[in-house]
């Protein structure tokens, strides 16, 4: 009969402060038990269980990120010559074009974060499309406080 073995780490206590103060030891109950030969991560039975945070696309957002990313290869590319000429081949507003354009100075992070679903909360196309920093520090703390 192969009976589960269990291994169990840690023990519920404060975090600890090293002396020279620069690290901080935080123990986490955790206990490893193997069945089959397949490992499984088991927590105590009175914490809350975790997980991450569900993506949620926002697909306005991501296709406003990939359009900007896509006009600005075009005119980069010298398929059209001006904003303008985009403009009018698109079929849309060039104002609009040009606000649109600026998402191609987001930071990767924030990039990044609303390609994959995990953008701030409340943060939608609107505000994305009025003036935003172009550096990127100020970025993320305008976003992370919204």
């Amino acid at each position: 009969m192969n009976r589960p073995t269990t291994m169990t780490l840690g023990e519920i206590g404060r975090p600890k402060l090293s002396r020279d103060g620069r690290t901080i030891v935080v123990s986490i109950p955790i206990s490893f038990r193997r069945q089959g030969g397949r490992k499984r991560v088991v927590t105590p039975a009175n914490s809350p269980s975790w997980s991450p945070p569900q993506p949620n696309v926002d697909n306005t957002l991501v296709k406003a990120v990939v359009r900007a990313h896509r006009w600005r290869n075009m005119l980069e590319t010298n398929l059209f010559a001006s904003v303008r000429e985009l403009a009018k081949a698109e079929k849309i507003n060039e104002s609009y074009l040009c606000r649109v354009l600026r998402l191609t100075l987001l930071s990767p992070t924030l990039t990044d974060a609303i390609l994959n679903g995990l953008q701030p909360d409340g943060l939608d196309l609107a505000q994305l499309l009025k003036s935003i920093p172009a550096e990127w520090d100020q970025q993320r703390r305008l976003f992370e406080t919204n």
